[in-house]
């Protein structure tokens, strides 16, 4: 698996496998209101312009996407195609972000969908579920260890 940062000209093909993961695995927890806010962040430039993404390939395919903000600090997106997941796929993204952090933690707002998955990363949460422009989360934070 080769995990790296993706260049600008990479990011649309990125951002469709965000998409297309939102669409089978996260839309069912949302309301229309959530689905058109998460969309809509998706086409935003200053939004995009924000994130560091980074990308994991399997036998060169783009298998998953984690794009970081605020300085590497806040995990914005994380999206592994459907087929790769329980691949190690996510985690290995994870470490990538982890050794690009200079914090020394890293916070998420997870999906009701991924928030077993980052519990076993190390995740704990820092406040109950909370409802945004129609997108449920959980607040997350957790120690980065650049041994990863």
């Amino acid at each position: 698996m080769e995990i790296r940062e993706l260049a600008a000209n990479e990011y649309e093909m990125a951002l469709n496998l965000v998409r297309s993961v939102f669409r089978e695995f996260e839309e069912p927890d949302y309301s229309a209101e959530g689905i058109k806010h998460f969309y809509d962040c998706l086409i935003d430039p200053d939004f995009i312009a924000m994130l560091k993404i980074y990308g994991a390939f399997l036998d060169g395919q783009l298998a998953g996407v984690l794009a970081t903000c605020y300085g590497g600090s806040h995990i914005a997106l994380l999206f592994v195609d459907g087929s790769c997941h329980r691949q190690g796929v996510g985690r290995a993204l994870f470490n990538r972000a982890c050794k690009d952090n200079a914090s020394g933690s890293l916070a998420v707002h997870s999906s009701p969908y991924a928030t077993e998955f980052y519990h076993r990363l190390g995740f704990s949460d820092t406040s109950p579920e909370q409802l945004t422009n129609g997108l449920r989360y959980t607040p997350m934070t957790c120690v980065v260890s650049h041994n990863t």
